[in-house]
């Protein structure tokens, strides 16, 4: 029964903490996402700090990740972290609030546009506390973001 009970408990723990260690942000101001693990292999695109993904597969120094829109890419290890959580606007524009609610003010950073990319602080409810790249921070509902 003990080893039953065991077995379970670290299943279920493999299972929680598997998530979070498959979330990559970016932590450089600039990187590249490359089609293949090299410098060799052509740009599909450049992201700003704290862009968050999904990683997919680790060759050397390199991961396989999938972005906001499901594409594949590859990026050198060295340009991203797992210890914090990011955020990417998946909408057109959003609003930026000063507190987490409609009722709130729009910061005047507001507002965001798809693909910006922010650093999570904290949930609130249906809202999400950011900070982006230039040390702007505000609130923006979580169902205009894609968080991984």
């Amino acid at each position: 029964m003990k080893k039953t009970l065991l077995c379970g408990l670290v299943l279920a723990f493999i299972l929680i903490f598997s998530g979070y260690a498959s979330a990559l942000c970016v932590k450089v101001p600039l990187a590249n996402l490359r089609s293949g693990p090299d410098t060799k292999h052509e740009k599909t695109w450049h992201v700003f700090k704290y862009m968050p993904f999904k990683k997919l597969a680790k060759k050397n120094s390199w991961y396989k990740v999938q972005d906001v829109d499901g594409d594949e890419h590859w990026i050198f290890s060295k340009l991203v972290t797992s210890k914090f959580n990011c955020a990417v606007v998946k909408v057109d524009k959003v609003n930026i609030r000063s507190g987490p609610g409609t009722n709130f003010g729009k910061e005047e950073f507001s507002p965001a546009i798809k693909y910006d990319s922010y650093k999570v602080l904290k949930t609130q409810g249906l809202w999400v506390k950011v900070v982006d790249e230039f040390d702007n921070i505000g609130w923006i509902s979580r169902k205009l973001l894609w968080i991984y």
